[in-house]
C-alpha cells in the first residue's frame, strides 16, 4: 500500500490528497529554516539542562508540603536559563494560561494601580480575570482600573497613544504576542522589544508584562530577550512539548516573580511549598522535546496557510508571510465553514476521532465556541487542536500537532469536509 493509498484509507480522497502534496512539495525549503531554528532552539534547552546537572534524581515524585523538591527547583532554574530570565516559576499548581496570566497580574498589581495593554483587548477568558467583563474576584473588584491602547489597523503599535496613555498610576503594561480570537497579525518578539523599549522610555519603572502564549520557541529569542520583565505562558501549550499533563509557567525579574510564586501559593509560603506529585519527568522531557515539537506544529501552521489561501480564504498570516507563533487564522465568513473543519479536525485525532465537536457556551467567553481536539492531554493546544467563536467574520483558528505528519493529516481531513459539504471547492 503507498502513501496515497494510506491516505485513501483514512477518508482522504485523491483529489485532497493531490492538491495537499502539491503545497508540501513548495513547503520544503521554508520548512528547512525551520529545522535550523528547532536545531537553535534544542541546544538552547539542552544547554540550559546541562547548565543545572539535571539527573534522575530531579524526576523523583514529592508530596504534601513539597519542601526540598529538587525537580521541582531544578525545573525553574531551567526555564530562567533558556529564557535568559532572572528567575521562574514552573508549577503543576498553575492550572493553564488563564492562570498564570491571572497570577502574574494580582500578584504585581495593586489597589489604585492601573495596568496598561497597549496590544488592544487581550485573550476573551482575561476579560473576567480584569473585570472588562464583571465576574467575581476580579481586578476591578480590588481596585485596580484598566485601560487599553488598540493596534493600528496594520496591526503595529500605536505609539501617540500609548504615550498619551501612560500616567502616574499605570503600573503594568499587558502585550499579548498572539491574536487570540481577533484577526490581527501576531506581534513578532522584535515588534515587543521595540515597544517595551518605547513604554520604559516614558516610564522607567513600569513593569512589561508579555502573554508568551503559542509562541515560545517558534524564534531562537524570547520576549525575555528583549526586555520584558514578565513572560507567561501554558505547558499544554508549546514549551510542554505534548507530555505536560498541566502547569503554566512565568519567568522574570526575581522580584516579580517572587511576587507570583506569593501569589499562587501564600504570603509568606512563595517559591518554599508546592508538591509536583510524580510529573516532573514529564516537565523535562516535554520541555526538551519542545523545540522540535513546535517546529512540527508550525509547519502544519503554515501549511494550512498555503492550503486555503490557494482555494480562496482569507488566511492569517498568509502564505508567506514571517511566523511568530503556531496559531493560523482562517475566515471562511459563515458558521458552516468553522464546524466543518473543526469536524475535520476532530475526525483525524488519535482520541475521539468518531466524535464531532458542536458549538457551545464555554465558560469565560461571550459568545458560544466550538472547539476540536482529540488529545492526550485535555484542552492541550500544542496538540492538533482548532477552535473558534461562532461570531462574525465567523474565523476558525488552528493550531498544533505533536508532529508534522499528523498536523498534516488534519488540515487535509477538514479539507476533505469542507470540500464534501461544497464549502470549499478544488479546481477540476
Amino acid at each position: 500500500m503507498n502513501l496515497n493509498e494510506m491516505y485513501q484509507k483514512m477518508g482522504i480522497d485523491n483529489d485532497v490528497y493531490t492538491y495537499g502534496q502539491k503545497i508540501a512539495e513548495e513547503l520544503k525549503e521554508r520548512f528547512a529554516a525551520i529545522d535550523e531554528t528547532a536545531e537553535y532552539n534544542q541546544l538552547k534547552v539542552l544547554h540550559a539542562m546541562q547548565k543545572n546537572r539535571v539527573s534522575d534524581i530531579h524526576f523523583a515524585a514529592t508530596s504534601g508540603y513539597g519542601y526540598n523538591d529538587l525537580g521541582r527547583d531544578t525545573m525553574e532554574d531551567v526555564y530562567a536559563d533558556t529564557f535568559h530570565a532572572e528567575a521562574g516559576l514552573v508549577r503543576p499548581q498553575i492550572t493553564c494560561g488563564t492562570h498564570a496570566l491571572a497570577v502574574a497580574l494580582a500578584a504585581n498589581l495593586r489597589p489604585g494601580d492601573e495596568l496598561l495593554a497597549v496590544s488592544g483587548k487581550p485573550y476573551d477568558t482575561l476579560e473576567e480575570v480584569i473585570g472588562i467583563r464583571p465576574s467575581n474576584g476580579s481586578l476591578a473588584e480590588y481596585g485596580i482600573t484598566y485601560h487599553q491602547v488598540d493596534l493600528k489597523a496594520d496591526s503595529s503599535f500605536d505609539l501617540d497613544g500609548i504615550r498619551a496613555a501612560i500616567n502616574e498610576k499605570t503600573k503594568m503594561v499587558h502585550i499579548q504576542r498572539s491574536k487570540g480570537y481577533q484577526t490581527r497579525k501576531t506581534l513578532s518578539v522584535t515588534e515587543i522589544g521595540e515597544v517595551i523599549a518605547f513604554v520604559k522610555s516614558i516610564k522607567p519603572d513600569v513593569i512589561c508584562m508579555v502573554d508568551n502564549c503559542y509562541g515560545e520557541f517558534v524564534e531562537r529569542i524570547e520576549p525575555t530577550d528583549v526586555g520584558a520583565d514578565l513572560c507567561v505562558g501554558s505547558l499544554i501549550k508549546n514549551p510542554g512539548g505534548g507530555l505536560a499533563p498541566i502547569g503554566g509557567y512565568i519567568v522574570g525579574k526575581e522580584a516579580y516573580v517572587e511576587n507570583c510564586a506569593y501569589r499562587l501559593t501564600s504570603p509568606g509560603l512563595g517559591k518554599e511549598v508546592g508538591a509536583t506529585l510524580g510529573v516532573m519527568q514529564s516537565f523535562y522531557q516535554g520541555f526538551f522535546l519542545a523545540p522540535t515539537v513546535t517546529a512540527g506544529a508550525l509547519k502544519g501552521a503554515i501549511f494550512a496557510a498555503n492550503v486555503y489561501e490557494k482555494l480562496g480564504f482569507d488566511v492569517l498570516p498568509n502564505g508567506t508571510e514571517s511566523r511568530h507563533d503556531i496559531i493560523q487564522a482562517i475566515t471562511f465568513g459563515k458558521p458552516e465553514g468553522v464546524i466543518e473543519f473543526c469536524k475535520g479536525i476532530q475526525a483525524a485525532a488519535p482520541v475521539d476521532s468518531y466524535v464531532e465537536p458542536e458549538p457551545w457556551a464555554m465558560p469565560g467567553y461571550d459568545s458560544d465556541v466550538i472547539m476540536a481536539a482529540g488529545a492526550f492531554v485535555q484542552g492541550s493546544s500544542i496538540e492538533l487542536s482548532a477552535d473558534g467563536p461562532i461570531k462574525p467574520p465567523y474565523a476558525v483558528y488552528f493550531q498544533g500537532g505533536l508532529t508534522w505528519e499528523h498536523a498534516k493529516f488534519g488540515i487535509l481531513m477538514s479539507l476533505q469536509k469542507l470540500k464534501n459539504a461544497g464549502i470549499a471547492k478544488l479546481e477540476a
